[in-house]
C-alpha cells in the first residue's frame, strides 16, 4: 500500500495527474493548517498551496539523474537568500510542504496522504493543549515615573496584591532624561486588568502614562 506508483523510469500521464492532484490537495491542506490559529498573508499561504507540487514536478524531472539533482539543490540553496524572515511555524510548514512535495513526486501518495494526516493531527492536537503557549493573563505592562523617584520597590505592594508575578525586564530613560519607563513583564490574578490597579499605579508615578496589554509575539526568527 506504501509502495510508490511510479514502476519506470517514464512517467505517465495519470501517475502524473494523480501526483499532482495529491500534491494541490495536501498544499491546500497545509495551507488551512498554517492558518489555524495564526495570522498569515495570502502570497505566504498561496506559495504554501503549490509549493509540494511544484516540488513534486521538480523530482519528477530529476528522476535519477545526478547532475540535474545537483543543479536543483544548488537552486534550493539561494531560495533563502531571496526570502524575508519568517515565523518559527512557517518555517515549519514550508519543510512539510516540500517532504510531502518529495513524496508525491516519488510516486508515493499513499505514503504523503499519511504522513500528512499523522502530522496534523499532531499539531491540532498539541494546539488544543496550548503547548508551549503564554499564560493568557500575562500581560506587558509600562509605566513611566519621574526621575526623582526610586524605582526599585516602588510597586512592590501593588504587585502582591494584584499579580501573581511581576518582572522588570527593562528600563528606559525618556524626554532628555527626566523620566524612566519601567517595562514589566506580569501575570494578573484574574483574566481582566483591574482599573483600581491602574488606578493605584496613577497615583503611585503622578498620572503620567501607563500602558498594560498582551505581551507581543515573537516568534519571527
Amino acid at each position: 500500500m506504501l509502495n510508490s506508483i511510479l514502476t519506470g523510469a517514464e512517467i505517465t500521464l495519470n501517475t502524473f495527474l494523480i501526483c499532482t492532484a495529491v500534491s494541490l490537495l495536501l498544499g491546500l491542506g497545509i495551507a488551512l493548517l498554517c492558518m489555524y490559529r495564526s495570522s498569515c498573508t495570502q502570497s505566504f499561504l498561496l506559495t504554501l498551496a503549490i509549493l509540494p507540487a511544484v516540488v513534486q514536478v521538480i523530482i519528477m524531472l530529476v528522476n535519477g539523474n545526478i547532475g540535474t539533482g545537483v543543479a536543483v539543490a544548488g537552486a534550493f540553496g539561494l531560495v533563502r537568500f531571496r526570502s524575508a524572515p519568517g515565523t518559527a511555524k512557517e518555517i515549519g510548514m514550508i519543510f512539510l510542504a516540500m517532504a510531502v512535495g518529495l513524496a508525491t513526486g516519488m510516486g508515493y501518495v499513499v505514503l504523503a496522504l499519511l504522513f500528512f494526516g499523522v502530522i496534523a493531527f499532531f499539531l491540532l492536537v498539541l494546539a488544543q493543549l496550548r503547548f508551549g503557549g503564554r499564560d493568557e493573563n500575562e500581560r506587558e505592562l509600562k509605566i513611566t515615573i519621574p526621575e526623582t523617584l526610586d524605582y526599585e520597590g516602588l510597586f512592590d505592594d501593588l504587585f502582591q496584591q494584584y499579580v501573581r508575578t511581576a518582572q522588570l525586564e527593562r528600563v528606559k530613560t525618556s524626554n532628555m532624561g527626566t523620566l524612566y519607563e519601567l517595562d514589566y513583564r506580569i501575570v494578573l490574578r484574574d483574566s481582566g486588568v483591574p482599573k483600581e490597579f491602574l488606578d493605584a499605579l496613577r497615583c503611585r508615578n503622578g498620572n503620567l502614562n501607563i500602558v498594560c496589554g498582551r505581551v507581543a509575539s515573537r516568534e519571527a526568527l
